[in-house]
């Protein structure tokens, strides 16, 4: 197995965006994960939240987001994020979420109420929504359609082959079906996917995920490592050379994707901003 990727994140930034998450009581992917990336999106003007809680409802082998026990949604948490996002100074705003199969939308309506609020303080600001499937529910979907985000991204994690293995209560084609409803019901929305490799995949079946993602209508796809949270957790196959994270970038522009980032420390949110202002310099 190649060596593990060197990965480093800003110790100060860290600091500074937990203690105003902490005022908050907001949590954000982007300290809590130690994002080896926060320095450089928060120097962009650039974070991501997450909404919800902090505990799943799903247990997905990959993750290491806490499972069930989980906690009521706090009323305040749309305005709250709004007001970081102002002290912040934010040019982009990614807001994701746990999934929360308990709530009657999945929580739908508190990312609508999020993205209206975000609107009414930073009218500048772009939002993007890195959103659960929802259950494949459409009127969920059109509650988060409604607040006209500027991206919705929903990611398949994986290829089709491994997805049941490490995805709970999610499966391949339910995302793909998401990503399309939105692309038909939004056209001027753009979407968003994207995997991570380490898992076993083949090269082969990377691309046909792509060409899956395209037939949806996907706009910008990421791709990034999978590093292991622990041993309990799906086990680490592979650390994907430089090279072929290069690769895969290319096929994919090739391919017909408006934009793509592919390394060992791209996540969903990383170069967010840059493929929202690719994605509209281009017809």
């Amino acid at each position: 197995m190649r060596e593990k990727p060197v990965i480093r994140f800003n110790e100060q930034k860290t600091s500074e965006m937990k203690q105003l998450m902490k005022d908050l009581t907001l949590h954000t992917v982007c300290a809590e994960a130690t994002c080896p990336n926060l320095g450089e999106c928060f120097s962009s003007g650039t974070a991501t939240f997450m909404i919800l809680g902090s505990h799943c409802s799903r247990n997905c082998r990959f993750c290491d987001v806490t499972f069930g026990n989980m906690q009521p949604v706090n009323p305040k948490e749309p305005q709250n994020l709004a007001e970081a996002v102002e002290k912040l100074g934010l040019n982009h705003v990614v807001v994701t979420s746990v999934a929360r199969d308990d709530l009657p939308d999945g929580g739908a309506s508190q990312f609508a109420e999020t993205i209206q609020a975000i609107r009414a303080k930073n009218a500048d600001t772009t939002v993007e929504v890195l959103i659960p499937d929802l259950m494949g529910d459409t009127e969920a979907l059109d509650a988060v359609i409604a607040a006209k985000p500027e991206i919705i991204n929903h990611n398949i994690e994986t290829v089709r082959r491994l997805s049941p293995f490490i995805r709970h209560r999610a499966t391949y084609d339910r995302s793909l079906s998401v990503l399309a409803y939105v692309k038909e019901q939004a056209p001027d929305i753009f979407t968003k996917s994207g995997l991570m490799l380490g898992l076993g995949e083949t090269e082969e079946e990377v691309l046909t995920a792509m060409d899956d993602c395209l037939a949806a209508g996907v706009d910008f796809f990421t791709i990034g490592q999978y590093l292991q949270p622990s041993k309990k957790h799906f086990p680490l196959k592979e650390y994907v050379s430089l090279r072929q994270f290069g690769k895969y970038r290319r096929e994919g522009m090739k391919k017909g994707f408006k934009f793509i980032a592919s390394s060992p420390q791209v996540r969903s949110s990383y170069k967010a901003l840059e493929a929202y202002q690719k994605g509209v310099m281009q017809p």
